[in-house]
C-alpha cells in the first residue's frame, strides 16, 4: 500500500510527458517493458532519489542494485544541500553582482553593475574595456551572456542605451585573458575546471549542526569532491554543458584530463572538433594553486559549505569566473565517464554518518 501511495504522489508532481518520452526511449533501447521500466523508476526514485532524468542520464536500467547506491542522484545533491547550506546566505552565490563584490580578490578583473552606477562610470568601463562581458545578475547555464567588442563605428551611447533596454539588470565584466594552453584547446571560450568543495567542522560535521556563537571556533576542513573540465564548443563563448559544451573528467590531485570530453548529446570527443587539440591528458598549469584558491575561498562564507567554484587559469595564476551555490550532479558521473559503473558517493565518505 505505501508503494502505490508513493507512486501517486510522484505523479501528481512530476512531467509525465517528458517522464513517457524517457520511457519510450529506454523501451526502444533495451526492449524492457515500458511498465516494468516504469516501475523500476519508481523504484530508483524511493531507494536512491532518482528522478527519471537521473535513471536515464546514468542508464540505471543497466545497473544492479548495488551500483545504484553508488551514484550521487538529484535526490541526494538536494539533501547535500539542505545539509551544508545555510539558505540565508545563498543571496552571494545567486546575485553575480553580490558574488563579485564578496569574492572581488578571487574574480581579479574589472566589472560594474549597470543600473546602479552613473552612466559617466559605465561608458568610462567601455571605453577602458574594448572587448567585455554582458552577464544577467540573476543567470544561470550561461544563458543570457554575451561577448561584446566595440569597434571604431560603434555608438557607446547606443549600447548604453542597449545595456537598459527592457529594464535589464546585468554587470559588465572584464574579459578574462586565457592561460595560452587552456586556449589551445578551445580559444572562443574561457574553458573552466569545476571544483566541488564541502567544508565541515571536525569528523566531517556540518557546520550548521553547531550553535553559531561555536562556529568561530571550530577547525574548518575543505574537502574536494569533483573536478571536471568545462569546454567551450560550437563558436559560442561559453563552456556550459548545457549551452552546447563538453565535460571531461580532471584527476583531482594531479589537475590531468583522465577522459574524452563528452557533449549533452552524448558524442565523444578524443580531440576538440574545432581545434584538434588532444583533451585526455591535457595538464592544467598552476592545478594546485587552483585548489588552493577554492580551498580558501570556501572559507570565506563557511555556513554555504557545498559549492561548485569555475576557475578560468590566466598567465598570472588562476582565478574565479563564478560559483555555484546548488553544484550540478549530473557532469561528474556520466556513463561513458564510468565505465566501471560505480558512482561518485564514495567521495562522501569524510562524512559524518549521524
Amino acid at each position: 500500500m505505501g508503494n502505490i501511495v508513493y507512486i501517486i504522489k510522484r505523479l501528481k508532481t512530476m512531467d509525465k510527458k517528458a517522464m513517457q518520452e524517457k520511457i519510450n526511449s529506454i523501451h526502444l533501447k533495451t526492449g524492457k517493458s515500458k511498465f516494468s521500466i516504469f516501475m523500476d523508476m519508481q523504484k530508483c526514485a524511493r531507494k536512491y532519489g532518482a528522478g527519471y532524468m537521473d535513471y536515464d542520464l546514468y542508464e540505471m536500467y543497466n545497473l544492479t542494485d548495488e551500483q545504484r547506491n553508488t551514484y550521487l542522484t538529484r535526490g541526494r545533491n538536494n539533501e547535500l544541500v539542505t545539509k551544508y547550506c545555510d539558505k540565508s546566505v545563498l543571496h552571494y552565490f545567486e546575485n553575480k553582482d553580490e558574488f563579485n563584490e564578496k569574492f572581488e580578490k578571487y574574480i581579479k578583473r574589472d566589472w560594474i553593475k549597470v543600473n546602479t552606477a552613473s552612466k559617466e562610470k559605465v561608458m568610462e568601463f567601455m571605453e577602458k574595456h574594448h572587448t567585455f562581458m554582458i552577464k544577467p545578475i540573476g543567470g544561470g547555464c550561461g544563458k543570457g551572456i554575451e561577448k561584446v567588442k566595440i569597434k571604431q563605428d560603434t555608438s557607446l551611447e547606443e549600447l548604453y542605451d542597449y545595456l537598459l533596454q527592457d529594464n535589464k539588470n546585468v554587470i559588465l565584466e572584464e574579459v578574462i585573458m586565457q592561460h595560452s594552453e587552456v586556449s589551445k584547446i578551445y580559444p572562443d571560450a574561457i574553458n573552466t575546471a569545476r571544483i566541488v568543495t564541502i567544508i565541515t567542522g571536525k569528523d566531517g560535521v556540518s557546520l550548521l549542526t553547531i550553535p553559531k556563537e561555536e562556529r568561530n571556533h571550530q577547525e574548518l576542513e575543505v574537502h574536494i569532491v569533483a573536478t571536471y573540465f568545462r569546454i567551450g564548443n560550437g563558436g559560442r563563448c561559453v563552456d556550459n554543458f548545457n549551452s552546447g559544451g563538453m565535460v571531461a573528467p580532471i584527476d583531482k590531485n594531479t589537475g590531468i584530463v583522465t577522459q574524452v570530453a563528452l557533449d549533452k548529446q552524448k558524442n565523444l570527443y578524443e580531440k576538440h572538433p574545432q581545434t584538434g587539440s588532444a583533451i585526455k591528458g591535457f595538464q592544467f598549469p598552476d592545478w594546485q594553486q587552483a585548489l588552493e584558491l577554492c580551498r580558501q575561498a570556501a572559507k570565506e562564507i563557511p555556513e554555504m559549505g557545498y559549492i561548485g567554484w569555475d576557475v578560468a587559469f590566466t598567465p598570472n595564476g588562476p582565478l574565479f569566473v563564478e560559483a555555484n551555490e546548488f553544484p550540478g550532479h549530473d557532469i561528474y558521473q556520466l556513463p561513458e565517464h564510468t565505465p566501471n559503473k560505480i558512482g561518485m558517493m564514495s567521495e562522501f565518505d569524510f562524512i559524518k554518518k549521524k
